[in-house]
């Protein structure tokens, strides 16, 4: 079975540009990133459909590129997984859940060594009973933060890792996206890999299907589309492959990131338009 998507919104055929009023660019995204605010701490019954806050570690192996689950699993005591958006921290439950259980089916993330420390990372406090009695058997292994997105954390508190995962977290959501990247790889040790995904309107593969859906999108000075995944591929010190999905209900680039060396730089993109949703619709335009 394949795991639970976002809920998607189709727009108007001609892509995310034209599904905007003329209602100016910079208050409409103020009313819009107000709305989107009100998702994260939604509660209960006002969480809308598709706001998914509690995925398993088998829909991580679905929603990450291959060979996630190898490397997760090759992980040491010394080592550290980061989680951005992890919700419940279904995940990294399961990571230590896995550890040394020869009764887990094989493959999809099981069997897993359940060694290095890991930290969640969530804008809502949501944690569970269970997440709270696992880490006070693991002692400070795993770590919960919550309440402050991952920029608002300085390279001390959170220290170095060797795996940064993110499924329909921060790189899905963010409004500041070379920020974003950039503080990513800022707190990967050099081999160290980022794994991520990204619903886009143009694939690097150019699969993508006819119909134009609330996707990320990105454009040059002149507005031409340019493919997130070719923007990724210019980031010095990383080396970037993508691997496309169509046979979901909307399209995704499974994304990995691998540090190279320690001088990243990251081309700038600057924010244009944007609409609240699960997961936002968001322009970018590359800056000069």
């Amino acid at each position: 079975m394949r795991p639970a998507v976002v809920v998607v919104i189709v727009v108007q055929s001609l892509g995310l540009q034209a599904a905007w009023t003329q209602e100016p660019a910079q208050p409409r995204i103020e009313k819009e990133i107000e709305k989107q605010e009100k998702i994260y701490h939604s509660r209960g019954a006002d969480v809308p459909s598709g706001y998914i806050t509690g995925r398993a570690l088998s829909e991580y192996a679905e929603l990450l590129p291959a060979g996630f689950c190898d490397a997760l699993g090759s992980l040491g005591g010394s080592d550290h997984w980061l989680d951005v958006g992890a919700g419940a921290g279904e995940a990294i439950l399961d990571y230590y859940a896995a550890a040394g259980d020869d009764a887990l089916p094989a493959g999809k993330c099981t069997r897993l060594a359940g060694r290095a420390s890991a930290v969640a990372l969530s804008i809502e406090d949501r944690r569970t009973d269970k997440w709270r009695r696992q880490a006070t058997l693991l002692d400070g292994r795993m770590q919960y933060l919550a309440g402050r997105r991952l920029r608002q954390y300085s390279p001390a508190e959170l220290g170095k890792f060797q795996i940064i995962t993110d499924v329909y977290g921060g790189f899905s959501y963010t409004d500041t996206l070379s920020e974003f990247v950039e503080r990513v790889l800022s707190l990967l040790e050099v081999g160290g890999v980022f794994y991520s995904m990204v619903q886009v309107a143009h694939m690097e593969d150019g699969t993508e299907k006819s119909s134009t859906s609330r996707l990320t999108e990105l454009v040059d000075r002149a507005g031409h589309d340019v493919k997130v995944c070719s923007w990724l591929k210019q980031i010095g010190c990383a080396q970037v492959s993508c691997e496309s999905r169509t046979d979901w209900s909307a399209p995704i680039e499974l994304v990995r990131m691998r540090k190279l060396c320690s001088d990243v730089s990251v081309p700038r993109v600057k924010l244009v338009k944007f609409e609240a949703g699960n997961p936002p619709g968001r322009l970018f335009q590359l800056e000069p």
